[in-house]
């Protein structure tokens, strides 16, 4: 019970630092790359809890989403280690995402 109450309480003063701007792409086609993309990603200890109703919480390292545009190379090298990401309540996501371009 004191983890979890923990792990609460460290999301909640840690979520107003793992906002993100991310690059997103008006094309309806999905992802668009041009060019060459290279793309490494590693997860240590990773955890993901999601509390209550309607709650979404996920970890992502190395991803592209859809409706992204790629022009050029791009290198992308993410790493997480000790990722937690901990939604409680109604209505509530918590995201780590580590080397992730593009979506929601």
């Amino acid at each position: 019970m004191r983890k979890l109450t923990f792990l609460v309480a460290s999301a909640f003063v840690a979520l107003p630092v793992l906002a993100q701007p991310v690059m997103r792409s008006s094309s309806p086609a999905g992802v668009q790359i041009q060019g060459g993309v290279d793309l490494k990603a590693k997860q240590d200890d990773t955890a993901a809890i999601a509390a209550g109703q309607d709650n979404e919480a996920k970890n992502s390292a190395g991803a592209i989403k859809g409706g992204t545009q790629i022009q050029g190379n791009t290198n992308i090298k993410s790493e997480q280690k000790n990722a937690r990401a901990v939604a409680v309540g109604k209505d509530n996501k918590a995201t780590n995402e580590a080397g992730v371009i593009g979506g929601k």
